[in-house]
């Protein structure tokens, strides 16, 4: 096995330990991939996904023994890190935490080399830690994808009632991701009940097929919509993320057009063509808008 690999990126000379160490074994049907795919994967989306991490801290899901050993879950940046590797100190209950954030392409590889399967980024930035610029609706599925489909259908129409732009992602793992991106001067706990009221008028206006219960044995086979991850200091699966289960699915980015598309699953890309479905630019032209207008609609419907 190959002890390490020499390669450049942009101004730095990188090393990939052990390249050829296998993160996801082949299972059935899926194939297998080494460290040296996944970076060879971050590093060719960089210049899409850069632009969702930058300033933005990041929890980083790792698995240095490959998908069949132990998960670390790491929000504090070890002391080991390069220090031209941008941290950002945050307040938590009883203190702070240092998270790592990804600015650019030398990290998106170093955190690959330290076997940093999945990205999970804070929907606010650095530098306003709660005043969020995005909300996320998580649809959750309780039984099969065409729920999923069907529930991002609603929450699009009712986003489009209020006049809101939102983007699709797939989370690379079971459901849907709409991602609203919005102006960034509001209070996290505003824009948290705000998307819990969203949440709430869908459940109301559809109680068979959709539910905000948070505790599964209260959702029958409903689909849960699942805002929690607007709370401080939440997190959701970055925008090409590659997720930690057989065949490395990616967490991409699709138009509400492929929606429609009867091949379409939570685990449709994979890092073997997520970069091609990136290529598209599905997002091109979501903008952030204003909450105010969309909450004085959204209590006139309500």
């Amino acid at each position: 096995m190959t002890s390490a690999r020499t390669m450049r990126v942009g101004r730095r000379t990188m090393e990939v330990h052990r390249p050829d160490k296998v993160l996801f074994p082949g299972e059935g049907d899926a194939k297998e991939y080494t460290k040296a795919d996944l970076v060879a994967y971050y590093r060719s989306v960089a210049r899409f996904m850069l632009p969702r991490l930058r300033g933005r801290p990041l929890m980083l899901e790792r698995y240095p023994d490959s998908l069949a050993g132990p998960r670390f879950m790491q929000k504090n940046t070890p002391e080991h890190y390069p220090d031209w590797i941008h941290r950002v100190e945050v307040d938590k209950e009883g203190g702070t935490v240092c998270h790592t954030v990804c600015d650019d392409t030398a990290t998106l590889v170093y955190l690959a080399d330290q076997a940093c399967v999945t990205l999970h980024r804070w929907l606010s930035r650095a530098d306003r830690p709660r005043r969020p610029d995005r909300i996320v609706f998580d649809l959750d599925p309780a039984d099969d994808f065409d729920q999923v489909r069907c529930a991002a259908r609603l929450v699009g129409e009712l986003l489009g009632e209020l006049r809101l732009p939102s983007g699709l992602m797939t989370t690379g793992s079971r459901g849907l991701h709409v991602i609203v991106p919005i102006s960034g001067h509001h209070d996290v706990d505003d824009i948290r009940e705000f998307a819990a009221d969203i949440a709430e008028t869908l459940a109301e206006a559809h109680p068979e097929l959709l539910t905000t219960a948070a505790r599964k044995k209260d959702r029958g086979d409903r689909l849960y919509l699942d805002v929690q991850r607007n709370a401080y200091a939440q997190t959701a699966v970055a925008p090409y993320s590659v997720r930690a289960l057989p065949g490395a699915p990616v967490a991409t980015p699709l138009s509400w057009g492929q929606l429609d598309d009867p091949e379409l699953h939570a685990r449709r890309w994979t890092v073997a063509d997520a970069l091609d479905q990136a290529r598209t630019e599905p997002w091109a032209g979501l903008r952030p808008r204003a909450p105010e207008p969309a909450r004085r609609r959204l209590a006139a419907l309500r």
